[in-house]
């Protein structure tokens, strides 16, 4: 399983790579996205919109089931990943380049300091 070391991970699955001003692009790891299998619609409407950590930004359906995907810290969803609409199983294939989901500002970027570091990540997963 490919845990990239760059990035910040949370509790229930999602990547978060940090960039300048605040920003951050997220997406679901690759355990997620192999637990959920073939990933048939990514459903994100919360561009531009101000949400709370932990608040559903917007929800991937896979063959069986329906998964939410939250916001790992407060902040501004500032992109949505438009590829996604059309080929959802960019999510499979590549969950961490092209498979990303949105790209976020945090209302305090100190909030980063409490997303799992990827060995902390890995031990959740194997555990």
């Amino acid at each position: 399983m490919n845990f990239p070391d760059n990035l910040k991970y949370t509790k229930e699955h999602e990547w978060i790579r940090l960039e300048e001003d605040n920003t951050a692009v997220i997406g679901i790891t690759a355990h997620a996205q192999s637990e959920l299998g073939d990933v048939v619609y990514v459903e994100i409407e919360t561009e531009g919109e101000e949400l709370e950590k932990d608040a559903v930004f917007g929800t991937v359906e896979a063959v069986k089931t329906v998964a939410d995907l939250y916001l790992p810290a407060e902040g501004t969803v500032l992109e949505v990943n438009e590829k996604l609409a059309d080929t959802p199983e960019l999510v499979n294939q590549d969950p961490y380049g092209e498979g990303w989901m949105i790209k976020m500002k945090f209302a305090n970027i100190a909030d980063a300091e409490e997303l799992l570091s990827v060995t902390d990540y890995k031990a959740l997963v194997e555990a």
